[in-house]
């Protein structure tokens, strides 16, 4: 009875086992995973080096080209120890280097908008290598991450959503739906389905690999500061918000270094926060915790001037939310619009569907009459009720009403609205150029 008991647990184990492995496979063959995320991130590096480079560019001669303190000579022994390499140190020639910068811009240019993503995920992580390569000393570190990134994205499918290669495909598709596949060997077929299932492959590999880059990042740094003395005693950001280094605006930093409570609290909840961050993903939990690190990133980026590492930690960040929320975010934005429109046409509407036009003043519907001669006094021929009739109606005598008709006869006729309203705007007026009576 015992050997049967164990042999059901091991079945049962070993069938849990291959239910596992299978989903694993499906999961990592079946389909691209994360494609908006992926586009977010080939637009947010792309994005952020481009102004890196735009924001630099009074400078790149001192801090990339000849003019540099750190030589091509140096950079190469430097190379020659590390194994780097930089397509700026292949010549020392300032239009070369010019050059070079030119090709930078186009080509992160190129690969934020998307256009034939594979090749320039290729040169933008080329460039991006040989920009960090040729001055490793000269920056603050924010593109380490960015450097990190750009050899990742090469991996992925980071031109299927958001770009001009989709635009591309999808103008494409209508013209190819109606033309009949061609019949291609059973060799040609199998190799297009085994293309498909390396890119898939090679796509969900690097999306992973770059999520746990950042979790790597954010778990080393949380453990980190837990051994330091100043973190624990909750006085390290007080000493951050004092470097001169790192103060772009010292009075700002002062502010917000006297409230030296909330000053403590935010540097315990950082080091809970990144020591949490690998620990919550598969949750919901990841959500507020997105949003609290999105608000120190922030932080960084105003109060110690490092705008490109907080980008960069940014931009990281969204590789961890679902393709379902940046698909509900247009759809939010054309519901807004949409809602928008209609209340201004619903307002438009209100406005324009009044029974009793607006009454003018006084000597202005009598102006505009004699001016534009859309409305003249002409009055109806029963004396109890001088009504004014619009030009466009026949003046015909009308009859004044009997008493014993039953009908009220302390109210003028009912003028229909459409042939009351004239260009004036007001189909009423007295003798006098004034507001007629209007009961």
């Amino acid at each position: 009875m015992q050997s049967e008991t164990r042999k059901a647990a091991a079945f049962g184990a070993e069938r849990w086992l291959a239910d596992r492995i299978s989903t694993a496979w499906h999961l990592l063959t079946g389909r691209p995973v994360s494609l908006y995320a992926a586009s977010v991130l080939r637009i947010g590096y792309g994005l952020l080096y481009l102004i890196f480079l735009l924001r630099e560019f009074p400078h790149r001669a001192e801090i990339w080209g000849p003019d540099s303190p750190w030589t091509p000579a140096l950079a190469q022994q430097l190379f020659e120890q590390t194994g780097w390499m930089s397509i700026l140190t292949l010549s020392d020639s300032r239009a070369y280097f010019e050059l070079c910068y030119v090709f930078a811009l186009v080509t992160s240019a190129l690969f934020l908008l998307g256009w034939r993503t594979r090749v320039m995920s290729v040169l933008f992580a080329v460039v991006v290598c040989s920009f960090h390569a040729r001055a490793i000393f000269m920056t603050d570190g924010g593109d380490n991450l960015v450097l990190l990134m750009a050899i990742y994205l090469v991996l992925t499918a980071c031109g299927r959503r958001w770009s001009l290669d989709a635009r591309r495909a999808r103008l494409k598709a209508p013209r190819t739906d109606n033309v009949p596949e061609p019949a291609g060997s059973l060799l040609a077929r199998q190799l297009h389905e085994s293309r498909t299932t390396l890119i898939t492959v090679v796509h969900n590999c690097g999306m992973f690999v770059i999520a746990a880059q950042v979790c790597f990042l954010y778990g080393s740094a949380g453990l980190y500061k837990v051994q330091g003395a100043s973190w624990g005693g909750g006085t390290a950001l007080h000493y951050v918000l004092n470097l001169e280094l790192f103060r772009p605006w010292p009075a700002l930093s002062h502010v917000v270094d006297e409230y030296t409570l909330l000053v403590a609290i935010a540097g315990y909840l950082t080091v809970l926060l990144q020591v949490a961050f690998p620990f919550v993903l598969f949750g919901r939990l990841k959500y507020p915790v997105l949003v609290m690190l999105l608000g120190m990133h922030i932080g960084i980026a105003v109060l110690m001037g490092l705008p490109l590492f907080s980008g960069a930690m940014i931009v990281a960040d969204a590789a961890f939310l679902p393709d379902r929320f940046y698909t509900f975010l247009p759809r939010l934005c054309r519901r807004a619009a949409q809602g928008r429109n209609s209340r201004r046409s619903a307002l438009g509407r209100a406005a324009g569907s009044g029974t009793v036009p607006p009454q003018a003043g006084p000597g202005t519907l009598g102006a505009l009459g004699s001016k534009r001669g859309a409305v003249r006094p002409t009055p109806y021929r029963c004396s109890e009720h001088p009504v004014i009739e619009p030009v466009a109606s026949a003046r015909a005598t009308q009859p004044c009403p009997s008493a014993g008709d039953g009908r009220d006869h302390a109210r003028p006729p009912t003028v229909p609205a459409d042939s009351a309203r004239g260009a004036a705007g007001n189909p009423y007026s007295g003798d006098d150029g004034g507001a007629g009576e209007h009961g």
